[in-house]
């Protein structure tokens, strides 16, 4: 719902300062147009990445209350079966098309970092009907784990899901990732 939100208004915005630079006859002034609409987008996708950490933690929430009611804090049906996994969880192209859009979705930006390389493993769960949940990235650097966080749950597809004596099963996933600092 939060990336909905700001892909309609970025939209809406990218057509009027569209409109405005389409009017201007000015070189220098289309120039300042330009730079304002780069300078309002890049403060917007911080923006929303404030909003998206804020949905992350509502969700964690409602996952980690859920778990409590439903299990008494124990996540069941997951490694009970691993020895009878017939076909494990997999993302639609693979593992390698899984890791090229988490590194779409990365927000950059909002990972502060003095080092030039940060990891984390991500670890999640793949459910039934192919969902994930219960997202946790564990790593050194605090802001890279949230963002690894954010772009597994926006992820575009879902999984198919594992497959346990014929029938849809939870899944234990992980994926570790690395960012390397560019200057």
């Amino acid at each position: 719902m939060v990336k909905n939100y700001y892909n309609q208004h970025r939209a809406m915005l990218n057509n009027e300062f569209k409109k405005k630079f389409d009017a201007e006859s000015n070189v220098l002034k289309k120039d300042a147009i330009k730079g304002d609409f780069l300078f309002f987008m890049k403060k917007m996708d911080s923006i929303e990445n404030t909003a998206l950490i804020g949905a992350l933690l509502k969700v964690r929430n409602i996952e980690d209350l859920q778990t409590i009611k439903t299990t008494g804090g124990i996540p069941g049906d997951l490694n009970d079966k691993a020895a009878n996994v017939e076909k494990i969880a997999d993302y639609p192209g693979g593992i390698n098309t899984l890791r090229q859009e988490v590194a779409d979705l990365l927000y950059v930006d909002g990972v502060l970092s003095d080092s030039k390389t940060v990891k984390a493993d991500v670890l999640f769960i793949v459910e039934k009907d192919g969902s994930i949940s219960n997202v946790h990235a564990q790593g050194d650097n605090f802001t890279f784990n949230r963002q690894a966080e954010i772009a597994l749950y926006s992820i575009s597809e879902k999984f198919s899901p594992a497959v346990v004596k014929g029938d849809a099963a939870r899944f234990r996933f992980r994926i570790p990732l690395t960012l390397t600092m560019v200057d």
